[in-house]
């Protein structure tokens, strides 16, 4: 599956001063992975973001989220947000902030 590079560009770009993210392919899209934990990623034109359990029910009561169902079945802690939801800069980086909240509060990989 192709996913957007022009999200990607984005997601790199938002990283860019954060040490330790790095980016793999995966999912049949791209991931950022912050310390070795997937943080968030691209999957088509959508966002894949990683907010953690406890964050799971807030993240899908916003706008354009929805379960990640990648592998048929919705993967808890893990979200979809279709292109609206992040189309703003401001919007985006709000989803990263909820991300990366989740994955510096794991060890290290």
């Amino acid at each position: 599956m192709a996913y957007s590079e022009t999200v990607a560009e984005r997601l790199r770009a938002a990283f860019a001063d954060r040490p330790g993210v790095t980016e793999k392919r995966m999912f049949g899209g791209v991931a950022f992975l912050d310390r070795g934990n997937l943080c968030c990623g691209v999957v088509g034109e959508r966002l894949m973001a990683r907010v953690g359990p406890e964050g799971y029910d807030d993240a899908l009561a916003r706008p354009h989220a929805r379960e990640m169902d990648f592998t048929g079945r919705p993967l808890r802690g893990m979200v979809y947000v279709d292109p609206p939801g992040f189309a703003a800069d401001g919007d985006l980086r709000g989803w990263l902030d909820l991300c990366l909240a989740f994955t510096t509060e794991l060890p290290e990989k």
